[in-house]
């Protein structure tokens, strides 16, 4: 079992690995003002960006669903890692050697299982473009030359090829120090019957299939011999790296031009991703041995930036077959998850983009996608096949057909146009189609109701824990306190000993109460730390992970001002004191009434002064918001 890793290391990581760095492997960001950055946030769906990064303070935080945390909880949560490997992963990323309190930074020997798991992928890839050169590997190599992919191609894309042996890949792997366990638990290796262990990829042409930053999580395998009694196409099985429903072959290549372009293509197998990017359509993406569904479009939308204001598109390639027909049907049912604009291109004489390619040149694979067709479009005029639109009979049934995709568009402002177009194929009264799209629409269940944000959220051990109740936004008081918080956390040097001043009471809401005694525990403002360390200071103060979520949301929420200045922060924290200062005066003065000056007239006097005295002081803060 691997030791723990030392402390000073864990605080290296954090602060080498640019956490904006790490988050755009998943999301695409895009300025906040502030120096801070927002995004779609990838652990909810939403239409509008609300997940904040602070790269200066190391921090995220989604004001949507309530997570934030720092850079290796980010990737924790990401990719399902616990602390240890999350911390592994950053330190391989940017050079760092661990060291950890049990034993010597020996490579491989303290890592973490995923760690291995990860390596084994890496090494078998390796290990398959080797192989794609050898003797044998030329009925591989044969293949690839005869759909137009030659060395170059095969190179970029890492196409290798996997040895006929029952154990040759086993043997190598073996050889490098891994367990046959974790070659089995990386899918790479079946156990079965009186053979024992064997390869599950042999004689196959080998696609190594990344995740987004890069790393090998499994393989698609293409059959190349008749004898083989396998499927056509084999991919690895379901591992704790590797989830079919979670990963699009060539995104690892794609990701910055979809983020670029704002555009995404949908092909169905390796060799047409191969042969869109060849033909210079670089956003081409494709599933891997599962149809297209929800999670691949949460992917998507976080890398495309797919919010309310996104005048993108995403278009989805099918064989022009009654197979290709059906699949673009069912990308219809889950494409209205995207806020951009959606198509569909087929090819008319049924050719795949690879195909298309070897045919026409690439200029034809790039025309396809220029030729798309907005996918309502496409989806109404399936529903209008078959009918004789000739008839009355075939008309009214047509209708009755595409009515209810129509009124499928949640797009309110689309319906209209559509119900316009589809009154034009049909050759029937506008006024007449739009009732019908109406009363199919009513007839549709309604959307489910999003809930609020959630009471809880998840720690670092993956425990559910409660989270303090926000106050209400349109507070008044509670919106000066969260300020004053915020200038604290982000700008601490010049709060300076402005918040220190103020005592708990000063905080009515319980969560910035809380945030305050984390701040003050922390050594307090005037403590000289800036930047990331004094947040993680505050963070390190936080008696939970409650407090320390509200304290990531408030060291990501942008300060409402162009320049953070002595007077912008004084003038915040002068406004809460004063705040403060009238709440003890309204305290006193009823303190003051049940008072009976001829009976007790010390108490009388003193709570009297007490009332001067704070008007005065009130009178002063007053003053010096006024002159800010």
């Amino acid at each position: 079992m691997a030791g723990r890793i030392r402390d000073e290391d864990v605080a290296l990581v954090r602060e080498k690995a640019g956490i904006d760095e790490v988050i755009r492997d998943y999301v695409t960001l895009k300025s906040a003002g502030g120096g801070s950055l927002k995004g779609l946030c990838p652990f909810h769906d939403e239409r509008s960006p609300s997940f904040n990064v602070s790269p200066s303070k190391g921090a995220w935080y989604c004001f949507g669903c309530g997570e934030g945390g720092d850079v290796i909880g980010f990737l924790r949560k990401m990719d399902h890692l616990s602390f240890s490997e999350a911390v592994e992963k950053l330190a391989g990323r940017y050079g760092i050697t661990l060291r950890y309190v049990e034993g010597t930074a020996t490579p491989g020997r303290q890592a973490s299982n995923r760690t291995k798991l990860i390596e084994a992928n890496k090494i078998t890839a390796e290990f398959f473009v080797s192989r794609l050169a050898t003797p044998e590997g030329e009925i591989g190599r044969t293949f690839l030359t005869e759909r137009g992919f030659d060395r170059d191609a095969a190179s970029h894309f890492g196409v290798g090829y996997a040895p006929v042996g029952w154990d040759v890949l086993i043997g190598h792997l073996r050889s490098k120090g891994f367990s046959d366990d974790l070659i089995v638990e990386a899918g790479l290796a079946v156990r079965g019957g009186q053979r024992g262990l064997y390869d599950r990829f042999r004689g196959r042409l080998m696609w190594p299939i990344r995740d987004l930053s890069g790393d090998v999580v499994g393989f698609g395998a293409r059959k190349l011999r008749d004898d083989d009694e396998g499927p056509k196409y084999l991919n690895t099985p379901e591992t704790p790296l590797y989830k079919k429903s979670q990963v699009l072959y060539g995104l690892d290549l794609a990701r910055k031009e979809i983020a670029k372009k704002q555009q995404a293509v949908i092909v169905e197998g390796y060799t047409d991703v191969m042969a869109a990017h060849l033909s210079g359509v670089e956003t081409a993406v494709a599933t891997c041995g599962t149809s297209f569904g929800t999670d691949h479009i949460k992917i998507l939308r976080r890398l495309l930036m797919d919010d309310d204001t996104f005048t993108g598109h995403v278009v989805f390639t099918f064989d022009g077959d009654a197979a290709g027909q059906k699949a673009a049907l069912r990308a219809f049912a889950e494409d209205q998850r995207f806020t951009a604009q959606t198509f569909v291109a087929i090819e008319p004489n049924g050719m795949d983009p690879c195909e298309l390619r070897i045919a026409r040149g690439p200029e034809a694979v790039q025309a396809l996608i220029d030729g798309r067709v907005p996918l309502f479009e496409f989806a109404i005029k399936a529903a209008l096949a078959g009918h004789d639109l000739d008839r009355a009979e075939g008309r009214v049934a047509g209708l009755r057909a595409a009515a209810p995709v129509v009124a499928g568009i949640r797009d309110q402002a689309l319906r209209p146009e559509y119900s316009r177009m589809l009154a034009g194929w049909l050759g029937m009264p506008v006024e007449e189609v739009s009732r019908a799209v109406q009363s199919a629409g009513r007839s549709q269940p309604a959307a489910p109701v999003r809930p609020a944000v959630p009471t809880s959220t998840t720690n670092e051990d993956g425990q559910t824990t409660a989270r303090l109740p926000r106050p209400d936004p349109r507070d008044a008081v509670a919106s000066v306190e969260r300020e004053a918080l915020k200038v604290s956390l982000q700008h601490p040097l010049v709060a300076g000993t402005w918040v220190d001043a103020l005592e708990s009471d000063a905080f009515r809401a319980p969560a910035y109460r809380a945030v305050h005694e984390a701040i003050v525990d922390a050594g307090g403002a005037a403590s000289g730390l800036d930047g990331r360390a004094w947040l993680d200071a505050v963070l390190a103060a936080c008696p939970d992970d409650a407090v320390r979520s509200v304290v990531h949301e408030l060291a990501v929420d942008p300060i409402p001002a162009m320049n953070i200045d002595y007077r912008y922060a004084q003038s915040v924290l002068a406004r809460l004191l004063e705040i403060d200062a009238s709440r003890r005066i309204t305290d006193v003065k009823a303190r003051l009434q049940r008072v009976e000056p001829t009976s007790d007239p010390d108490t009388y006097q003193a709570l009297f002064a007490d009332v001067l005295a704070l008007e005065a002081y009130r009178r002063g803060l007053r003053e010096q918001v006024s002159n800010t």
